[in-house]
């Protein structure tokens, strides 16, 4: 077990957020993988008149962390919050990867960071699926 389920374990209220706690690791782990990711490809684009894709890569990683954040307080957990939030992460995602896919081809960081978000759009997508509807 990870460190990450042991303390979600350990966690007053941990399992009320009527979401599968491996489920809800998977997508904690994505969305840490994607805001530092998108801090790093924006970062990068800085450089390159590529100030949309830079902006775009800045307000991923914050959604991003606010996610991940919000689901490692269970006590604070509200359904519809938690819905709202997580919809608004894979939302800014598929924006993010759409963006990043522009310049896959010429910038590698582009293309690490259009799989990053299609990866953590799906695995928050398949988490939000499980949650109950309490």
């Amino acid at each position: 077990m990870s460190t990450m389920m042991d303390m979600m374990s350990a966690m007053p209220k941990a399992s009320s957020t009527g979401m599968e706690m491996p489920m809800m690791q998977e997508c904690i782990e994505a969305c840490s993988a994607v805001s530092m990711t998108a801090t790093m490809c924006a970062d990068a684009d800085a450089g390159d008149d590529m100030a949309t894709c830079a902006a775009m890569c800045a307000n991923m990683a914050d959604v991003a962390t606010t996610t991940m954040r919000m689901m490692m307080r269970p006590m604070g957990y509200e359904p519809g919050v938690m819905r709202a939030i997580m919809t608004a992460c894979m939302t800014m995602g598929e924006a993010c990867a759409a963006e990043c896919r522009m310049h896959a081809e010429m910038h590698e960081h582009c293309r690490i960071c259009a799989m990053a978000c299609e990866a953590m759009v799906e695995t928050c997508r398949t988490a939000m699926a499980s949650m109950s509807m309490a």
